[in-house]
């Protein structure tokens, strides 16, 4: 290989690894969100003045997970086990 093709490798490869560590850190983040909201979610479910306003924020804590995740019950799910 010649020093331009070396060079043209490197800078790919550094390109690749970068957008694989930017990957890495939004899946990472997502993830502590998603634990954040289950946590909130299970407050306000258990929450002994649980009404009106806090199916309205459980609401929309889904909505949120369904644009994160793609899947609504994510956090519906997550505690259950196959009988």
């Amino acid at each position: 290989m010649t020093k331009a093709e070396n060079r043209a490798a490197a800078k790919a490869y550094h390109q690749e690894r970068m957008r694989q560590r930017a990957e890495e850190a939004r899946a990472e983040a997502v993830k502590a969100d998603l634990a954040e909201l289950d946590r909130l979610r299970k407050y306000l479910i258990s929450g002994k003045n649980a009404g009106e306003p806090a199916d309205e924020l459980v609401s929309a804590i889904d909505d949120y997970v369904e644009k994160l995740t793609g899947n609504r019950t994510t956090l519906h799910t997550h505690n259950h086990r196959g009988g």
